[in-house]
């Protein structure tokens, strides 16, 4: 009987990850890095991207898991420890040696567009990866990332609205103390950013300006789930990989909208985002599909 990674015990896999990435931080020096990384707003289709990469045979995905997040909360860890997490060079070399093409690897962490020292990491740590950016109708973003973070136990006030008034009281001086001390952590910061992640010019414009915007597409959540092959085909062209093989497409980690909207609030946070979709549109190329 074939034994599935949910049936293993919660203790037995962390044993597992852990002497793996023991093994990882050994062979560190032979492992690859990765060439682009995934990133965007929370909640805006990012795991669906990246199962769908990961289909791709010249594109290796992590050892562990889609996001390990050390650009922003484990670049504590060192360089050894964040390549632990990749393949190895001679995988990487058979897989070029196979379909001549050379290979690349990446990860998927969401957080590196919001983390304020997360560009600036990997403009001096990866100095040629690019990035791949995911945004969605930043009202809807907000609701889809609250009823998650009220799922995973992360988020105490359970109405939107009021964890939105919160949230000024919440953010308060959290992003200066970031980058002031570089390795505190922000509970909040990472969980409780409803509307500030909707801001997606901003930070777009201060990634841009550490790893340069030629090395940065913004995808639209919208149109590759409505039109997958179309934006996979420009995402390849992007990274500079030749399309192999069949790719199946998903939507993955899809949360059912509340029984109960507020139309007013929903109105009143589409009128707060318009001047930031409309900053939008340049790096889309087009607007966004949630204003047409």
């Amino acid at each position: 009987m074939k034994l599935r990674s949910r049936d293993v015990p919660v203790p037995l896999k962390r044993v597992v990850h852990a002497g793996t990435r023991t093994f990882g931080r050994l062979t560190s020096n032979r492992r690859v890095l990765p060439g682009f990384l995934v990133s965007g707003g929370q909640r805006c289709g990012t795991t669906s991207m990246y199962r769908a990469l990961a289909q791709h045979p010249a594109i290796l995905k992590p050892i562990f898991h889609k996001g390990i997040h050390f650009f922003d909360t484990d670049y504590h860890r060192g360089l050894a420890w964040y390549r632990a997490h990749f393949a190895a060079r001679s995988t990487a070399d058979r897989i070029a040696e196979h379909s001549g093409v050379t290979p690349l690897a990446f990860e998927s962490s969401p957080y590196y567009l919001y983390h304020p020292l997360a560009a600036e990491r990997i403009a001096r740590d990866l100095p040629d990866a690019r990035l791949l950016v995911l945004v969605r109708d930043p009202v809807e973003r907000a609701r889809s990332q609250h009823a998650h973070e009220r799922a995973r136990g992360f988020e105490s006030i359970a109405d939107f609205s009021d964890a939105l008034a919160a949230e000024p009281e919440r953010l308060a001086g959290e992003n200066d103390r970031l980058i002031a001390e570089p390795e505190y952590y922000s509970f909040s910061h990472q969980h409780h950013a409803y509307l500030d992640r909707g801001h997606y010019a901003d930070h777009l414009d201060r990634v841009s300006a550490a790893v340069g915007a030629d090395r940065i597409m913004v995808i639209d959540s919208g149109r590759f789930f409505t039109e997958p092959e179309v934006v996979f085909d420009r995402v390849l062209r992007f990274l500079g990989l030749p399309q192999l093989g069949d790719i199946a497409f998903a939507r993955h980690n899809a949360r059912p909208r509340p029984p109960h909207r507020d139309d007013a609030l929903d109105r009143e946070l589409s009128d707060h985002y318009a001047p930031h979709d409309a900053r939008l549109e340049r790096w889309l190329g087009a607007e966004p599909s949630w204003r047409t």
